[in-house]
């Protein structure tokens, strides 16, 4: 069954379009962290963003900078931050969220990480580089 976003991207569920090319699509978030909340996708319905060829992930890295660009001019805020989930819908797809301030956004609480269990994993990571 074709994801909630090819749905959207064959125009079978409306969307607030705000920008497109022939292999990308951006559209405002029906909840939105902030005002304007984007998500940039690829219209190929890929589950993984890190599945997907480089040349397509690049495009939607390129689209989703120039979308922030107008997300920064439309509101006026300090900075656009990028999300990567991919929890909520199995496409694809970029959060670009526009803030002001660090606040803006409901990061969950976090504890500082022990020295030991950061050179843990590093080394664990390291060690798949062989």
């Amino acid at each position: 069954m074709p994801s909630l976003f090819t749905r959207i991207v064959n125009g079978e569920i409306p969307c607030a379009k705000v920008w497109e090319n022939e292999r990308c699509l951006a559209f405002l978030d029906i909840m939105p962290v902030t005002p304007a909340h984007t998500l940039v996708i690829p219209k190929q319905e890929v589950d993984y963003l890190f599945d997907l060829d480089d040349p397509l992930y690049l495009e939607l890295m390129r689209a989703s900078k120039t979308v922030a660009g107008l997300l920064k001019k439309a509101t006026g805020c300090a900075r656009v931050s990028v999300g990567v989930f991919g929890f909520e819908i199995p496409h694809a797809h970029i959060h670009l969220i526009p803030m002001n301030a660090l606040g803006d956004f409901p990061f969950p609480a976090r504890a500082k990480a022990k020295p030991e269990d950061l050179a843990a994993m590093a080394g664990k990571i390291r060690d798949l580089r062989a």
